[in-house]
Protein backbone atom coordinates (compact mmCIF):
# COMPACT_ATOMS: atom_id res chain seq x y z
CA UNK A 1 0.00 0.00 0.00
CA UNK A 2 1.86 3.18 -1.41
CA UNK A 3 2.19 6.17 1.56
CA UNK A 4 4.85 8.05 0.30
CA UNK A 5 5.34 9.67 -3.34
CA UNK A 6 9.49 9.98 -3.60
CA UNK A 7 10.37 13.43 -5.06
CA UNK A 8 13.31 14.04 -7.20
CA UNK A 9 15.92 15.32 -4.79
CA UNK A 10 14.97 11.78 -3.26
CA UNK A 11 12.57 13.15 -0.47
CA UNK A 12 9.64 10.88 0.15
CA UNK A 13 6.25 12.68 0.25
CA UNK A 14 3.46 11.23 2.30
CA UNK A 15 0.87 10.58 -0.35
CA UNK A 16 -1.83 12.41 2.25
CA UNK A 17 -1.42 15.92 3.36
CA UNK A 18 -4.03 17.88 5.54
CA UNK A 19 -5.05 20.86 3.66
CA UNK A 20 -4.99 24.47 6.09
CA UNK A 21 -6.59 27.08 3.39
CA UNK A 22 -10.06 28.52 5.09
CA UNK A 23 -9.07 27.35 8.63
CA UNK A 24 -9.98 30.08 10.50
CA UNK A 25 -8.26 31.61 13.66
CA UNK A 26 -7.83 29.46 16.52
CA UNK A 27 -9.81 26.50 14.42
CA UNK A 28 -6.03 25.66 12.34
CA UNK A 29 -4.30 24.87 15.49
CA UNK A 30 -6.53 22.78 17.00
CA UNK A 31 -6.85 20.96 13.30
CA UNK A 32 -3.23 20.50 12.69
CA UNK A 33 -2.42 19.07 16.21
CA UNK A 34 -5.57 16.61 15.40
CA UNK A 35 -4.53 15.61 12.08
CA UNK A 36 -0.64 15.22 14.01
CA UNK A 37 -1.74 12.85 16.30
CA UNK A 38 -3.84 11.07 13.57
CA UNK A 39 -1.13 10.01 11.57
CA UNK A 40 -0.77 12.45 9.39
CA UNK A 41 2.65 13.46 8.52
CA UNK A 42 2.53 16.07 5.40
CA UNK A 43 0.97 19.88 5.88
CA UNK A 44 0.21 21.96 3.44
CA UNK A 45 -0.19 25.56 3.83
CA UNK A 46 0.60 29.12 1.61
CA UNK A 47 1.31 32.58 2.59
CA UNK A 48 -2.11 33.31 1.06
CA UNK A 49 -3.99 31.28 3.58
CA UNK A 50 -2.84 34.02 6.11
CA UNK A 51 -2.40 31.61 9.21
CA UNK A 52 0.99 29.80 8.65
CA UNK A 53 1.60 31.50 12.39
CA UNK A 54 -0.85 29.37 14.05
CA UNK A 55 0.43 26.00 12.14
CA UNK A 56 3.58 27.13 13.05
CA UNK A 57 2.55 27.35 16.65
CA UNK A 58 0.56 23.69 15.79
CA UNK A 59 3.81 21.70 14.81
CA UNK A 60 5.93 23.71 17.25
CA UNK A 61 3.64 22.53 20.27
CA UNK A 62 3.64 18.97 19.06
CA UNK A 63 7.84 18.60 18.48
CA UNK A 64 7.93 20.10 21.60
CA UNK A 65 6.02 17.63 23.70
CA UNK A 66 7.15 14.96 21.45
CA UNK A 67 4.79 13.46 19.62
CA UNK A 68 6.71 13.87 16.54
CA UNK A 69 10.18 14.67 15.13
CA UNK A 70 10.36 17.91 12.23
CA UNK A 71 12.25 15.72 9.99
CA UNK A 72 9.29 13.18 9.80
CA UNK A 73 6.98 15.93 9.03
CA UNK A 74 6.81 17.35 5.37
CA UNK A 75 5.78 20.89 5.76
CA UNK A 76 4.99 22.65 2.33
CA UNK A 77 4.28 26.61 1.29
CA UNK A 78 3.67 28.83 -1.24
CA UNK A 79 5.09 31.49 -2.63
CA UNK A 80 2.12 34.37 -3.76
CA UNK A 81 1.79 35.84 -6.82
CA UNK A 82 2.38 39.36 -5.51
CA UNK A 83 5.95 38.10 -4.50
CA UNK A 84 6.89 36.82 -8.31
CA UNK A 85 9.86 39.85 -8.98
CA UNK A 86 12.70 38.03 -8.40
CA UNK A 87 13.99 40.82 -5.52
CA UNK A 88 11.06 39.53 -3.07
CA UNK A 89 11.35 35.78 -3.41
CA UNK A 90 13.81 35.56 -0.87
CA UNK A 91 11.82 38.12 1.71
CA UNK A 92 8.60 36.02 0.47
CA UNK A 93 10.04 32.99 1.99
CA UNK A 94 11.91 34.39 5.11
CA UNK A 95 8.49 35.12 6.36
CA UNK A 96 6.80 32.37 5.77
CA UNK A 97 9.77 30.40 7.83
CA UNK A 98 9.54 33.05 10.47
CA UNK A 99 5.90 32.76 10.47
CA UNK A 100 5.88 29.09 10.69
CA UNK A 101 8.95 28.86 13.60
CA UNK A 102 10.79 26.60 11.00
CA UNK A 103 14.06 26.29 9.78
CA UNK A 104 13.27 25.55 6.30
CA UNK A 105 10.25 23.68 4.81
CA UNK A 106 10.44 20.50 2.39
CA UNK A 107 8.52 22.27 -0.47
CA UNK A 108 7.89 25.26 -1.75
CA UNK A 109 6.18 26.21 -4.88
CA UNK A 110 5.06 29.10 -6.74
CA UNK A 111 1.51 29.40 -6.29
CA UNK A 112 0.63 30.48 -9.06
CA UNK A 113 2.21 31.27 -12.86
CA UNK A 114 0.65 34.53 -12.59
CA UNK A 115 2.96 37.54 -11.14
CA UNK A 116 1.41 40.42 -10.08
CA UNK A 117 1.80 44.05 -8.66
CA UNK A 118 3.66 43.71 -5.29
CA UNK A 119 2.07 45.65 -2.10
CA UNK A 120 -0.40 45.31 0.96
CA UNK A 121 -3.14 44.19 -1.49
CA UNK A 122 -2.95 40.03 -1.88
CA UNK A 123 -5.28 40.88 -4.72
CA UNK A 124 -4.40 43.80 -6.71
CA UNK A 125 -7.23 44.23 -9.69
CA UNK A 126 -8.01 46.98 -12.18
CA UNK A 127 -11.53 48.73 -12.50
CA UNK A 128 -12.73 45.80 -14.28
CA UNK A 129 -11.88 43.35 -11.46
CA UNK A 130 -9.07 42.23 -12.97
CA UNK A 131 -5.05 41.31 -12.09
CA UNK A 132 -3.00 43.97 -12.23
CA UNK A 133 0.38 42.41 -13.58
CA UNK A 134 3.91 42.99 -12.28
CA UNK A 135 4.97 42.19 -15.49
CA UNK A 136 7.34 39.16 -13.93
CA UNK A 137 8.71 35.83 -16.09
CA UNK A 138 7.47 33.28 -14.12
CA UNK A 139 11.20 31.64 -15.20
CA UNK A 140 13.06 34.63 -13.40
CA UNK A 141 10.97 33.91 -10.46
CA UNK A 142 11.93 30.05 -10.72
CA UNK A 143 15.58 31.15 -10.63
CA UNK A 144 15.01 32.92 -7.55
CA UNK A 145 13.11 29.94 -5.90
CA UNK A 146 16.55 27.73 -7.25
CA UNK A 147 18.91 30.33 -4.66
CA UNK A 148 16.50 29.12 -1.67
CA UNK A 149 17.40 25.37 -2.42
CA UNK A 150 21.05 26.69 -3.13
CA UNK A 151 20.81 28.61 0.81
CA UNK A 152 19.28 25.54 2.53
CA UNK A 153 15.95 27.75 3.30
CA UNK A 154 13.77 24.75 1.13
CA UNK A 155 14.58 21.39 0.05
CA UNK A 156 12.75 21.17 -3.02
CA UNK A 157 10.70 23.53 -4.94
CA UNK A 158 7.70 23.36 -7.01
CA UNK A 159 4.82 24.88 -9.45
CA UNK A 160 0.99 25.09 -8.22
CA UNK A 161 -1.60 25.63 -11.36
CA UNK A 162 0.99 25.42 -13.96
CA UNK A 163 -0.38 24.03 -17.62
CA UNK A 164 1.98 21.94 -19.94
CA UNK A 165 3.60 24.66 -21.80
CA UNK A 166 4.34 26.65 -18.96
CA UNK A 167 6.26 23.51 -17.10
CA UNK A 168 8.07 22.69 -20.49
CA UNK A 169 9.44 26.45 -20.31
CA UNK A 170 10.66 26.02 -17.05
CA UNK A 171 12.69 22.33 -17.98
CA UNK A 172 13.73 23.99 -21.58
CA UNK A 173 14.95 26.73 -19.33
CA UNK A 174 19.16 27.14 -19.97
CA UNK A 175 20.85 26.67 -16.75
CA UNK A 176 18.22 25.29 -14.96
CA UNK A 177 19.47 23.90 -11.55
CA UNK A 178 16.90 22.49 -9.89
CA UNK A 179 13.43 20.61 -11.62
CA UNK A 180 9.76 21.25 -10.18
CA UNK A 181 9.69 18.52 -7.90
CA UNK A 182 5.46 18.60 -7.99
CA UNK A 183 3.11 20.30 -9.90
CA UNK A 184 -0.12 21.02 -7.44
CA UNK A 185 -3.47 21.46 -9.17
CA UNK A 186 -7.43 21.29 -8.93
CA UNK A 187 -7.94 17.38 -9.65
CA UNK A 188 -11.32 15.14 -8.82
CA UNK A 189 -13.38 13.06 -10.67
CA UNK A 190 -15.01 16.05 -12.23
CA UNK A 191 -11.97 17.33 -13.43
CA UNK A 192 -9.43 14.33 -13.73
CA UNK A 193 -6.47 15.81 -15.66
CA UNK A 194 -5.44 12.84 -17.26
CA UNK A 195 -3.28 14.48 -20.05
CA UNK A 196 -1.88 17.08 -17.76
CA UNK A 197 -0.87 14.00 -15.48
CA UNK A 198 0.41 11.53 -18.16
CA UNK A 199 2.31 14.72 -19.40
CA UNK A 200 3.75 15.67 -15.78
CA UNK A 201 4.60 12.01 -14.97
CA UNK A 202 6.57 11.71 -18.73
CA UNK A 203 8.23 13.93 -17.03
CA UNK A 204 8.59 12.43 -13.94
CA UNK A 205 7.23 15.34 -12.23
CA UNK A 206 4.54 13.93 -9.53
CA UNK A 207 1.07 15.22 -9.82
CA UNK A 208 -0.45 16.59 -6.39
CA UNK A 209 -4.17 17.07 -6.12
CA UNK A 210 -5.83 19.77 -4.28
CA UNK A 211 -9.60 20.34 -4.01
CA UNK A 212 -10.46 16.51 -4.26
CA UNK A 213 -13.85 16.62 -2.18
CA UNK A 214 -14.63 20.23 -5.21
CA UNK A 215 -14.58 22.55 -2.22
CA UNK A 216 -17.61 22.79 -1.08
CA UNK A 217 -16.66 25.51 1.39
CA UNK A 218 -15.64 28.00 -1.02
CA UNK A 219 -16.99 31.43 -0.82
CA UNK A 220 -18.12 31.67 -4.19
CA UNK A 221 -19.68 27.76 -4.58
CA UNK A 222 -23.31 28.14 -5.79
CA UNK A 223 -26.12 25.96 -5.63
CA UNK A 224 -26.19 25.02 -8.72
CA UNK A 225 -22.89 23.45 -9.23
CA UNK A 226 -22.42 19.48 -9.39
CA UNK A 227 -21.68 18.32 -5.96
CA UNK A 228 -18.81 15.16 -5.82
CA UNK A 229 -20.31 14.49 -2.55
CA UNK A 230 -23.81 14.01 -3.41
CA UNK A 231 -23.08 12.14 -7.04
CA UNK A 232 -25.34 8.82 -7.31
CA UNK A 233 -22.50 6.96 -8.64
CA UNK A 234 -19.95 7.84 -6.11
CA UNK A 235 -22.41 7.80 -3.38
CA UNK A 236 -23.00 3.78 -4.79
CA UNK A 237 -19.01 2.93 -4.64
CA UNK A 238 -19.37 4.08 -1.53
CA UNK A 239 -21.60 2.05 0.10
CA UNK A 240 -19.85 -0.50 -2.02
CA UNK A 241 -16.85 -0.76 0.49
CA UNK A 242 -18.58 0.82 3.30
CA UNK A 243 -16.85 3.74 3.13
CA UNK A 244 -17.92 7.56 2.64
CA UNK A 245 -17.94 9.31 -0.30
CA UNK A 246 -15.11 11.35 0.95
CA UNK A 247 -12.96 8.64 1.53
CA UNK A 248 -13.84 7.49 -2.00
CA UNK A 249 -12.90 10.46 -3.27
CA UNK A 250 -9.21 10.57 -1.39
CA UNK A 251 -8.62 7.69 -2.01
CA UNK A 252 -9.19 7.97 -6.08
CA UNK A 253 -5.83 9.78 -6.17
CA UNK A 254 -3.69 7.35 -4.13
CA UNK A 255 -4.41 5.01 -6.88
CA UNK A 256 -3.49 7.43 -9.39
CA UNK A 257 -0.01 7.61 -7.09
CA UNK A 258 -1.08 11.01 -6.44
CA UNK A 259 -0.71 12.63 -3.27
CA UNK A 260 -3.41 14.20 -2.55
CA UNK A 261 -4.55 17.59 -0.52
CA UNK A 262 -7.63 17.21 2.24
CA UNK A 263 -8.98 20.27 4.13
CA UNK A 264 -11.13 19.78 7.16
CA UNK A 265 -10.95 21.67 10.87
CA UNK A 266 -13.62 19.22 12.04
CA UNK A 267 -11.73 16.43 14.26
CA UNK A 268 -13.93 13.71 13.49
CA UNK A 269 -13.66 14.18 10.00
CA UNK A 270 -9.64 15.03 9.72
CA UNK A 271 -9.18 11.34 11.30
CA UNK A 272 -12.15 9.79 9.08
CA UNK A 273 -10.25 11.40 5.90
CA UNK A 274 -7.11 8.82 6.99
CA UNK A 275 -8.64 6.17 7.01
CA UNK A 276 -8.15 4.77 3.59
CA UNK A 277 -5.18 3.26 3.70
CA UNK A 278 -7.16 -0.12 4.23
CA UNK A 279 -8.82 -0.59 1.30
CA UNK A 280 -8.26 -0.02 -3.03
CA UNK A 281 -10.81 0.64 -5.65
CA UNK A 282 -10.79 -1.60 -8.29
CA UNK A 283 -10.27 -0.88 -11.97
CA UNK A 284 -14.05 -1.01 -12.64
CA UNK A 285 -14.75 1.84 -9.84
CA UNK A 286 -11.92 3.37 -11.05
CA UNK A 287 -13.08 3.62 -14.45
CA UNK A 288 -16.68 4.78 -13.29
CA UNK A 289 -14.85 7.77 -11.45
CA UNK A 290 -12.54 8.31 -14.28
CA UNK A 291 -15.68 8.41 -16.43
CA UNK A 292 -17.66 10.89 -14.32
CA UNK A 293 -15.00 13.96 -16.08
CA UNK A 294 -16.75 17.11 -17.06
CA UNK A 295 -13.59 19.38 -16.94
CA UNK A 296 -15.37 21.34 -14.05
CA UNK A 297 -13.40 23.95 -11.87
CA UNK A 298 -14.50 25.09 -8.57
CA UNK A 299 -11.06 27.37 -8.99
CA UNK A 300 -11.47 28.78 -12.34
CA UNK A 301 -8.68 31.78 -11.23
CA UNK A 302 -11.18 34.12 -13.15
CA UNK A 303 -9.64 37.42 -11.24
CA UNK A 304 -6.85 36.71 -13.59
CA UNK A 305 -8.71 35.52 -16.85
CA UNK A 306 -6.86 37.92 -19.12
CA UNK A 307 -3.13 37.72 -17.70
CA UNK A 308 -0.17 37.32 -19.50
CA UNK A 309 0.51 33.72 -17.35
CA UNK A 310 -2.93 32.49 -17.35
CA UNK A 311 -2.83 29.05 -17.36
CA UNK A 312 -6.07 27.77 -18.19
CA UNK A 313 -6.86 28.47 -21.60
CA UNK A 314 -4.43 25.50 -22.86
CA UNK A 315 -5.98 22.57 -23.50
CA UNK A 316 -4.36 21.13 -20.66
Amino acid sequence: MIREVTLNNGAKMPILGLGTWRAGEGQILEAVKTAINTGYRHIDGAYIYQNEGEVGDAVGAMINKGAVKREDLFIVSKLWSTFHLPSLVRKACEKTLSDLKLDYVDLYLMHLPIGVQPGDDLFPVDEEGQAISDDSNFLDTWEAMEELVDAGLVKAIGVSNFNKNQIEAILNKPDLKHKPATNQVECHPFLTQQKLINYCFSKNIPVTAYSPLGSPDRPWASSEEPSLLENPKIKAIAEKYDKTPAQILIRFHMERNMPVIVKSVTPHRIKENFQVFDFSLKEDDMRILLGLNQNWRGFPISWASKHKDFPLNADY
